[in-house]
C-alpha cells in the first residue's frame, strides 16, 4: 500500500517533467491538444490509483496511519520523508484526484481562455503544454499536502500548490487577473510564513516534526505559552487558506479571475488545504493553545457566516451587478464558516461535522463554478443582471439541463436534507451546542444561533438567484432561442459531482464512519 501512495504522487510529477521535454510535435495547435490529452490520461490514472488506495484501505481501523513511508531526510533538521493516510485524509485525497482528473477532461474541450484564445495569434497564446505543466504540478501539490506526516514536508507541500495556482489566474484568467492574482499569492505567501514561524517554534521545543510522534505526545514537553504561541501562528497562517474572515479578501477577486478549473480547485480543494491543517495540526499537537483560541476561532466564524450570507444577499438583488462567480466566493467564506465552527466546537461531533461539510462543499461547489462557467461561456459574462435580463431569461425554457443542475446545486448548497449540504453543517452546530470541557457554552450557543441565522440567509440568497437565473425576469420579454444545452464532456465532468453529492447526502456514514475513530483519536492523543 505505500507504493500506491508514492505513485500517487511520482505520476503527475513525472507527467509534469513531461510537458518540459519536445515530444509533442513542432506544430503549436497539434502540441496543445497532446499535452491536454495526456492530462486527462495522467490524472485519470492518479485517480485509479486513489480508488485503489481506497479500496485498500483497512475500513476496520481507520484511526491507524496506513501505507506509511518514513524515512530520514533532512537527518540535521530531524526531518523525515513521512507519509501515510487515515479516516480524515483518505476522503480529501479521492476527492483531489476526482477534482483533478474531472477538471482535466473538461479542459480537453475547454481549455481556459475559450475564443479568444483561439482568436489570437500562436505567439500570444497561452501554452496549452504550460497550462498541463502547472495542473500537474498543482495536483502534486494538492496531494501531498493531505498525505505527509511531517511539519516542514507538510509546509513545502502547502507552498508547492501557490505558484501553479497563480500563473492559471494571471495567465488564463479572466478581467482584473493580474491584480487578483498578485493578492493570492501575497495573502497565501504572508499566511504561510507565519504558518512556518509555528512549526519551527514546535519542532524546537519537541524535538521533532513529525506530526504522528507529536500527536502521540498530545502537547507533552511543551508549555502552555509555547503552544498558545505556536497554534497562534499555525492558525493564523491556515485561516488565511481556509479562509477565515476577516482574512478572506483576497478570495471574491481570485474567483473572480479565475477560469473554470481554476475556481472548481480552487474552492473544492485548496481552501481545505487550510481546514485539514487545523485538524491534523493543531488538534493533536497543541491542545492546550488550541483550546485556548478556540472560542475566538468560533467566535471568528459565526461572524463570517453572517458577513459571507449577507454579502451574497447583497449581490443577489437586482440591479446590484454582481457577478455570479463572486457570489459563490463569497458563498464559500460562509460555508467554510460552518467548518471552522466544528473545529473550535473540539468535540467529536463538530469535528466530523466539519469534516463532512469539507467534501460536500467541495462537491457542491465544484459543480456551481462548473455550471456557472458554461454560462458565462454562452453568454459572454457571469453579470446576474445580464443572466436574468432580456437576453437571460428562462434558462429553464432556453437550457434546461443547466437549469436544472444549477438548481441542484443551489438547494444542495443551502443544506436541503437528503444532499450533501445538510449533514456536516448540522453536525457543526451541534458541536457548538454542547461544546468541549472548559469551553464557554453560551458563548458557542450564541454562534451556533448565529449560524442557524446564517442557513437562513443562505437559503434566501440561493433561491433569489435561482429565480433570477433559471425562471428570468418576468417584466422581461421571455427570448425565443435557445442556448445550447448540455455538452457531452460538460455533462461527463459534472455528473459525477451531483451523483457523489446525492450518495453523501443519503448515506451520511460513508464519510463519518471513516473520519469518527480518526477524530477521537486525533482529540484523545491515543
Amino acid at each position: 500500500m505505500n507504493a500506491v501512495l508514492i505513485a500517487l504522487l511520482v505520476l503527475p510529477l513525472l507527467g509534469a517533467a513531461l510537458t518540459l521535454a519536445p515530444v509533442f510535435g513542432p506544430d503549436r495547435a497539434v502540441a496543445d491538444r497532446r499535452a491536454l490529452r495526456l492530462n486527462s490520461v495522467v490524472t485519470g490514472a492518479v485517480f485509479l490509483v486513489s480508488v485503489a488506495l481506497a479500496a485498500g484501505f483497512d475500513h476496520g481501523s481507520p484511526a491507524r496511519m496506513q501505507a506509511t513511508t518514513d524515512v530520514s531526510w533532512i537527518p540535521a533538521l530531524h526531518v523525515r520523508f513521512h507519509l501515510g493516510v487515515d479516516g480524515v485524509s483518505l476522503p480529501l485525497i479521492v476527492l483531489t484526484a476526482l477534482l483533478t482528473f474531472l477538471c482535466a477532461l473538461y479542459s480537453e474541450k475547454r481549455l481556459p481562455g475559450g475564443e479568444a484564445r483561439d482568436a489570437a495569434p500562436d505567439e500570444h497564446r497561452p501554452s496549452g503544454q504550460a497550462f498541463v505543466g502547472l495542473f500537474l504540478l498543482l495536483e502534486v501539490g494538492m496531494l501531498a499536502t493531505f498525505a505527509v506526516l511531517d511539519l516542514l514536508l507538510f509546509f513545502l507541500a502547502f507552498e508547492i500548490v501557490l505558484i501553479p495556482m497563480y500563473f492559471l489566474i494571471a495567465r488564463w484568467g479572466s478581467g482584473a487577473k493580474t491584480p487578483a492574482a498578485n493578492r493570492f499569492i501575497l495573502y497565501t505567501l504572508l499566511g504561510s510564513a507565519v504558518m512556518l514561524l509555528g512549526f519551527l517554534l514546535i519542532g524546537s521545543k519537541a524535538g521533532t516534526f513529525d506530526m504522528q510522534a507529536l500527536a502521540a505526545a498530545h502537547g507533552h514537553g511543551l508549555s502552555h505559552t509555547t503552544q498558545v504561541i505556536a497554534a497562534l501562528a499555525i492558525m493564523v497562517g491556515l485561516a488565511v487558506k481556509a479562509p477565515a474572515w476577516p482574512l478572506h479578501s483576497w478570495l471574491p477577486d481570485a474567483h473572480t479571475a479565475a477560469p473554470t478549473v481554476g475556481s472548481v480547485l480552487l474552492a473544492g480543494v485548496l481552501l481545505k488545504m487550510g481546514t485539514y491543517g487545523l485538524v491534523r495540526v493543531l488538534l493533536p499537537v497543541v491542545p492546550d493553545g488550541t483550546a485556548t483560541l478556540a472560542p475566538y476561532l468560533g467566535a471568528f466564524a459565526a461572524v463570517g457566516i453572517v458577513y459571507g450570507s449577507l454579502a451574497c444577499l447583497a449581490l443577489a438583488r437586482p440591479g446590484s451587478k454582481g457577478d455570479l462567480k463572486r457570489l459563490i466566493a463569497y458563498s464559500s467564506v460562509g460555508h467554510m464558516g460552518f467548518v471552522l465552527l466544528g473545529i473550535a466546537s473540539l468535540t467529536p461531533v463538530g469535528v466530523n461535522g466539519a469534516l463532512f461539510a469539507n467534501i460536500a462543499h467541495g462537491l457542491i461547489t465544484g459543480l456551481l463554478f462548473f455550471v456557472v462557467g458554461a454560462l458565462k461561456d454562452r453568454y459572454g459574462t457571469a453579470d446576474l443582471d445580464t443572466l436574468s435580463g432580456a437576453t437571460g431569461a428562462a434558462l429553464y425554457g432556453r437550457a434546461p439541463r443547466i437549469g436544472a443542475l444549477l438548481a441542484f446545486a443551489a438547494v444542495a448548497s443551502l443544506g436541503l436534507p437528503g444532499l450533501a449540504g445538510f449533514w456536516g453543517e448540522l453536525l457543526a452546530m451541534f458541536g457548538a451546542f454542547d461544546p468541549a470541557a472548559g469551553l464557554s457554552r453560551p458563548a458557542f450557543v450564541t454562534y451556533m444561533v448565529l449560524a442557524g441565522l446564517g442557513t437562513l440567509l443562505t437559503a434566501a440568497y440561493l433561491l433569489i438567484v435561482v429565480k433570477r437565473v433559471c425562471m428570468g425576469d418576468p417584466a422581461q420579454p421571455a427570448p425565443v432561442d435557445r442556448l445550447p444545452d448540455l455538452r457531452p464532456y460538460e455533462a461527463v465532468s459534472w455528473t459525477p459531482l451531483a451523483a457523489l453529492t446525492l450518495v453523501a447526502g443519503l448515506w451520511p456514514a460513508l464519510l463519518l464512519g471513516l473520519s469518527d475513530p480518526a477524530v477521537k483519536h486525533l482529540l484523545g492523543g491515543g
